[in-house]
């Protein structure tokens, strides 16, 4: 962390080493520079100018701010107020690993320095959460590592979509039904993204959508539904609930506890009571 005035800025790392994000809060103007990664954030507070390939912008709170590697920019406040982005920075061959197998991967980049979108803002911010929680510790599992991938590919995913210079490629192909079977299969230990996507013949960003269009939940969330549906199970059999959380995979039973009222409405408590009522009489 560095402070210096009206400037505080926070680097953030990844489960990924070609992934870092930056917290930052400042009155500093920026003179002309580039990066060599590809850049997206979200302007929290505040609002700026700044050079971009495509000439001068001006940015707003609740934008969301785009660089591409090489390209000469700078920033500066509008008025006197600091602003605040929150902004996640990706090697190249991080980008070209989201194309689906075989293609060979054209030269592209963002083609607006400035985004209104509310969906890859939404996209974005679960991504940016992920990186808090992996950064303060929270996110150790291989569910919670599933979880960062998936927030990953679908903010790069809905990048190359719709606001790059990438031609859309089709949905074609593809077998969901095995990516299922192996997530039910290996639900105490999963599979990465990666695995999964390169098992089913897509991209990952194309596993993520044609996943949640067959089950109605990307892999990550039915793969939570699966622990809790088993953690459920062992409860009524007659395990405590200690027993339960660590037997289902959850770091621990409030974990556990979180995500059964979630998913039921009623805590692992009452289910466990129900039970003991049920096999007493």
């Amino acid at each position: 962390m560095a402070t210096s005035g009206h400037h505080r800025c926070i680097v953030l790392s990844s489960p990924w080493a070609g992934v870092y994000g930056v917290q930052t809060d400042s009155a500093r103007h920026f003179g002309r520079h580039w990066h060599g990664t590809f850049g997206v954030g979200l302007l929290e507070q505040g609002a700026q100018r700044s050079a971009s390939g495509r000439g001068a912008v001006e940015a707003f709170a609740g934008d969301l701010i785009t660089s591409n590697p090489g390209e000469v920019h700078d920033g500066r406040p509008l008025g006197d107020a600091a602003r605040r982005w929150h902004m996640v920075h990706l090697d190249p061959d991080v980008i070209a690993a989201m194309v689906p197998p075989g293609r060979v991967l054209p030269d592209i980049e963002w083609t607006r320095p400035v985004i209104q979108d509310a969906r890859l803002r939404i996209a974005l911010q679960r991504l940016l959460r992920q990186m808090d929680r992996w950064n303060a510790g929270q996110a150790v599992t291989d569910a919670d590592r599933l979880a960062c991938e998936e927030a990953l590919v679908q903010t790069c995913g809905l990048l190359l979509e719709g606001h790059s210079t990438a031609a859309p490629t089709e949905d074609a192909g593809g077998d969901t039904a095995r990516v299922r079977e192996r997530l039910a299969d290996e639900a105490l230990d999963p599979p990465t993204l990666t695995d999964l996507a390169t098992m089913a013949g897509l991209s990952k960003y194309q596993l993520l959508r044609r996943f949640t269009q067959a089950y109605g939940l990307p892999p990550h969330a039915w793969l939570l539904q699966q622990r809790v549906e088993r953690a459920r199970r062992l409860i009524r059999d007659g395990d405590d609930l200690a027993t339960a959380a660590l037997a289902s995979g959850f770091a621990d039973q409030s974990h556990m506890t979180r995500l059964f009222g979630r998913h039921f409405g009623f805590t692992p408590g009452a289910w466990q009571q129900a039970a003991v009522r049920r096999r007493s009489q």
